[in-house]
């Protein structure tokens, strides 16, 4: 099946869509083509934590081809996410301002996550890179724990169908790969990121592997790393990490 000049493949229980993607990958797949499941039986998240994947929600991957010079890559996370958050604005009704993005690719309603992604490389035998854009999006169910607290679009009014929605991200994730263009449109989609950001301007918990720094989250950087002007005066830039508001710090779980 071809949707908005993507190929599409519609499974039934897969142990993930992102897998199924870059196993095609593996065999010579040519990219463009999304792959979605009525559910996963291994979903994954960052870091490797389980993705709950339940009947009802939308589990879709997109599978690119050598999408971008590599030096571009880096920045590809803040087109994909400005995407997701563009398809779910499209079906979410009333007022939008608890909508929000948090940093680095989660999707936050009344602050509570209610979409993931993963994106995922493999430089291939033949020299391709495969690229694999893994979306989960909660629609009807929410996981009980986590790191973060859950909701899911029913719990806002939302009477979207995982296949409705996935139409609507398709659109909306050709339109801002295409402003994205491979990096050369950087400026506008980072504007579009920052636009639709929480946090900014606030203090901060960001737990990394090692270490938990405390301080204000003064934005993001034309690569997508957090800046952050730490309590002891320094300003870092941080690639991954867990980020907690401060009004979460005490909400800690996982």
């Amino acid at each position: 099946m071809n949707v908005n000049g993507f190929r599409h493949i519609e499974l039934g229980d897969v142990a993930s869509t992102s897998i199924e993607c870059m196993e095609r990958a593996r065999a010579g797949d040519p990219g463009g083509l999304w792959v979605t499941a009525n559910r996963q039986t291994g979903g994954r998240g960052r870091r490797g934590r389980p993705w709950v994947s339940e009947l009802g929600n939308l589990y879709a991957s997109l599978l690119l081809i050598d999408p971008a010079p590599w030096a571009a890559m880096a920045s590809l996370p803040l087109a994909v996410t400005v995407a997701v958050y563009d398809a779910v604005a499209a079906v979410l009704p009333g007022d939008q301002a608890n909508f929000r993005i948090k940093w680095p690719n989660d999707l936050l309603i009344s602050g509570g996550k209610t979409a993931g992604i993963l994106i995922e490389s493999e430089t291939l035998p033949d020299g391709r890179m495969a690229v694999v854009i893994g979306c989960g999006l909660n629609i009807a169910h929410r996981p009980d724990a986590g790191l973060y607290k859950a909701t899911c679009l029913r719990e806002h009014g939302s009477a979207v169908t995982p296949q409705d929605l996935f139409a609507k991200l398709v659109v909306s994730m050709d339109a801002r790969l295409a402003q994205w263009d491979q990096g050369r449109g950087l400026g506008s989609i980072r504007q579009a990121w920052i636009d639709r950001a929480d946090g900014i301007g606030n203090p901060v918990t960001v737990n990394l592997p090692d270490q938990q720094i405390h301080g204000l989250f003064e934005g993001i950087d034309g690569e997508g790393r957090l800046m952050l002007a730490a309590d002891d005066g320094t300003r870092q830039l941080i690639a991954s990490g867990d980020v907690f508001f401060a009004s979460a710090k005490n909400d800690q779980t996982g």
